[in-house]
């Protein structure tokens, strides 16, 4: 996407752009997409690109939406050691918005074990 610096600022909220843009991440249980298990779509706050089915998501306890898999082709995965420990960052493929973080491993009984734990500030959710 063409956005400058200065329309993704005009174009998002303070806590958005913090996250989105600045990679930031949101506290534990604060997000309002948390504990929300109705069924829709969860997409993009930046530019609105479709990311995660309601049916993919579920309770890890960990203060941030959690979901198993995202839809094909629109998160990319990139390595991050900013907080000296190796993690997998998760952005939006579109806009290059900061989502969250993917782990793998941890013993959850879903499909991929895999944890997409995704601030809820990176998301709009689209109720059906």
């Amino acid at each position: 996407m063409d956005k400058t610096d200065g329309d993704w600022k005009k174009d998002l909220t303070d806590e958005q752009y913090r996250v989105l843009r600045g990679k930031g991440t949101e506290a534990p249980f604060s997000g309002e997409y948390d504990s929300v298990f109705d069924e829709g779509t969860y997409s993009c706050a930046a530019c609105g690109t479709e990311l995660f089915d309601s049916e993919k998501k579920y309770d890890a306890h960990c203060g941030w939406p959690s979901f198993y898999d995202a839809k094909k082709d629109v998160v990319t995965f990139t390595v991050d050691d900013s907080m000296g420990m190796a993690r997998t960052e998760v952005t939006c493929t579109k806009c290059d918005g900061h989502l969250g973080h993917v782990f793998e491993g941890e013993g959850h009984s879903t499909p991929t074990d895999q944890r997409y734990c995704i601030n809820s500030v990176s998301l709009k959710f689209d109720k059906k």
